[in-house]
């Protein structure tokens, strides 16, 4: 009896949670002064990957133009230097480790190391609430294009939220690669030698138009810049000829762990589909404006993680994020500082904010902006931008905390990093080893003040302590037949 009474109360949980994110909106809501959201997700864009983040041999005229209309965040973080776990993060404001998902999915934790990384949700767990789901009940129409990369069936984004979804699946890169055919179940194939990028614009582009007097949420999270570097063929000519008046035309690299950074930009490859991915963010600019919703419409332009800068096994990464260090895969600044451009409705004005800010914060600053009630229960690590954008605010948050407690193919081992103001600490499980930066003086994080600085390391190590508690943090454990496996 007392199994049957738990059966039925649990099934009764499970369809009033399901009722919950299926209420439509109510229809007698007022759209008139509501704000549409257009958010930009690009896969694996570094942090110096802009000309207006640095980049001399990339050209983003169109994405410096919406840089020059907002705020341009310096110190913006992910809270993981990998696909999914950022994913997540930013749909939900909670981080991964709170959620249960570390690793990009469905990861690849080797069986052979010293360590054996911790079990890893494959899938968004149906019981997260997106902001997608909130703007839903709000009244908005919601359309998702590109990557989604945070499960399979009955975990897409038509499951979270999103009315329409174009080309998200549980695949982490395009499987046919960047030009017709996809290979894309969720995306028809297009005209042969059409370019992903290019038809994920078109179908934004389409929804626009038929949701311009509806208030709106477009997700456009782009496959590009992530492997296969597959150039954007109009534009490789361009790019080639600007390689050769490079002094370093070709890779330059550098030792990190067990594999090697490229320390600069000089890929005419990937250079073209930068410059694609620009070309095609200018299109949806220009056809807000011409529909007049450009003053109507919040603007964010981020990315899920670090640039592709550092590979194992010889391999050459396609793009460098010096001065900072390593890149994706790390929790070295390389991997986990990212640009992040917003734009305010109605307002057409730079900015440049140097606080540190991170992807959960992405979720109220929506919600904030647009007047809905902030809804902290939810969003629960993430803080509003609105006081650093409007320049009556200092800090945002006290600690920023990022947890990756796996391999990567980078060469980064299990492990943790921490920072509180100027300071960062990194720690790798491994080799039970802590490093100490102040990164105001040492954006390269080269100058390990760990031995030098015990005061400052003992702070940190207890921060670490309460923030990992708190988030319920999943340490690897010791691998049993390590040494035994041939």
């Amino acid at each position: 009896m007392k199994i049957l009474t738990f059966f039925l109360l649990f099934i009764s949980v499970i369809v009033s949670c399901k009722r919950a994110k299926e209420n439509p909106p109510n229809e007698n809501q007022d759209f008139k002064n509501k704000k549409n959201v257009v958010f930009i997700l690009v896969d694996d864009l570094g942090w110096k990957d802009l000309a207006c983040y640095g980049s001399t041999f990339y050209e983003t005229p169109n994405i410096d133009r919406l840089a020059a209309q907002g705020h341009v965040f310096t110190s913006a973080y992910t809270p993981n230097p990998v696909c999914s776990p950022t994913r997540a993060a930013i749909l939900t404001g909670r981080y991964p480790s709170r959620i249960g998902i570390t690793d990009w999915i469905p990861g690849n934790d080797p069986k052979t190391m010293p360590l054996l990384g911790p079990e890893d949700l494959h899938e968004l767990p149906l019981e997260e609430v997106t902001f997608a789901e909130t703007l839903k009940e709000e009244g908005y129409k919601t359309f998702f294009a590109g990557k989604w990369h945070l499960g399979d069936i009955n975990s897409l984004p038509e499951d979270q939220g999103f009315d329409i979804n174009k080309g998200g699946h549980h695949k982490g890169s395009p499987p046919g690669g960047y030009y017709s055919p996809y290979n894309n179940p969720k995306l028809t194939d297009g005209e042969e030698g059409e370019y992903l990028t290019d038809r994920l614009t078109d179908e934004s582009i389409r929804f626009i138009e038929s949701n311009e007097d509806n208030p709106f949420l477009l997700y456009l999270s782009y496959y590009t810049v992530h492997t296969p570097i597959q150039a954007c063929k109009r534009y490789l000519g361009k790019f080639q000829v600007k390689q050769k008046m490079l002094h370093d035309s070709i890779a330059i690299l550098e030792a990190e762990g067990s594999g090697q950074t490229l320390l600069n930009q000089y890929n005419p490859e990937y250079a073209s589909m930068v410059y694609a991915l620009d070309h095609n963010v200018g299109r949806l600019l220009d056809r807000l404006e011409n529909l007049n919703l450009m003053d109507d419409t919040l603007v964010i332009f981020t990315s899920d993680n670090g640039g592709l800068s550092t590979l194992m096994n010889n391999r050459i990464a396609p793009t460098s994020v010096r001065p900072l260090r390593a890149g994706k895969g790390w929790a070295y600044e390389g991997g986990i500082r990212v640009p992040l451009i917003i734009r305010e409705p109605g307002v057409n004005k730079h900015s440049t904010i140097n606080n540190p800010v991170i992807s959960m914060d992405l979720f109220p600053t929506i919600l904030d902006v647009l007047g809905i009630s902030l809804k902290p229960e939810l969003h629960k690590d993430g803080l509003s931008l609105t006081g650093l954008m409007e320049g009556q605010q200092e800090e945002l948050h006290d600690v920023l905390l990022w947890d990756y407690p796996h391999y990567h193919g980078s060469g980064w081992t299990p492990g943790q990093a921490l920072r509180k103001g100027n300071w960062k600490l990194v720690y790798f499980f491994e080799k039970d080893v802590y490093e100490l930066y102040n990164l105001e003086s040492d954006i390269s994080e080269r100058n390990d003040l760990a031995q030098s600085n015990k005061e400052k390391l003992a702070e940190l190590k207890a921060e670490l302590s309460i923030i990992s508690k708190d988030l319920k943090t999943k340490k690897p454990i010791k691998n049993p037949k390590y040494g035994s496996i041939k």
